[in-house]
């Protein structure tokens, strides 16, 4: 190895290194505050100018207030979909970068998240070196598929998944098109994603 050879830099530096990204708002939105409040200092840490929401609603007010640069917001909160915030972020500001987390990395979800706007999204627990990587990469830095092949179950809950998407998060219509009981597609979309 090279004496002179400096050490890599932190991602943590990469603001400091990029005088050209002037705007360095961000908004973080997700209703865990206690990690809510970690990000926000490790992100503020890092260089950005933060606001943050812990809900849905939240989130939608910061966007109509002043829309950021970048965001990194929740999947699925109390009060709804985070990829509705997403959705209304690229109305407002189309060159904004912003990732969704999600405890339910599914394709499913990548594919919606992508398709209204999102830049990238990141399985959760992810800390903020990982997002910060997800918000500065290009395009073909992106993540990509997991290596792994899904199960039976969890394909068929993809499906589920992706047409209940298509339909608007509407539990009767999703039964109607998958030719499935109200109930039995309540159940199933109450429980956790099979591995």
């Amino acid at each position: 190895m090279d004496a002179n050879a400096q050490p890599p830099k932190s991602l943590s530096h990469f603001l400091d290194d990029h005088p050209e990204i002037t705007d360095r708002t961000l908004l973080l939105v997700d209703d865990d505050k206690p990690f809510l409040s970690r990000l926000q200092r490790a992100m503020e840490a890092r260089g950005f100018s933060v606001t943050s929401a812990d809900s849905v609603a939240g989130g939608l007010a910061a966007i109509a207030a002043h829309p950021p640069a970048f965001a990194v917001i929740d999947m699925r909160m109390g009060d709804g979909n985070g990829l509705d915030v997403i959705t209304q972020l690229k109305i407002q500001r189309p060159d904004a970068r912003g990732i969704i987390l999600t405890g339910y990395g599914n394709i499913v979800t990548a594919v919606n998240a992508v398709k209204l706007g999102a830049f990238d999204y990141l399985a959760k627990p992810a800390d903020a070196d990982e997002i910060l990587g997800a918000l500065m990469a290009t395009g073909h830095d992106k993540s990509g598929l997991p290596e792994t092949p899904m199960s039976a179950d969890r394909v068929r809950w993809e499906h589920i998944q992706r047409v209940y998407e298509l339909c608007g998060r509407n539990v009767s219509e999703t039964a109607r098109q998958l030719n499935m009981h109200r109930r039995t597609l309540q159940r199933i979309l109450a429980k956790r994603a099979p591995r």
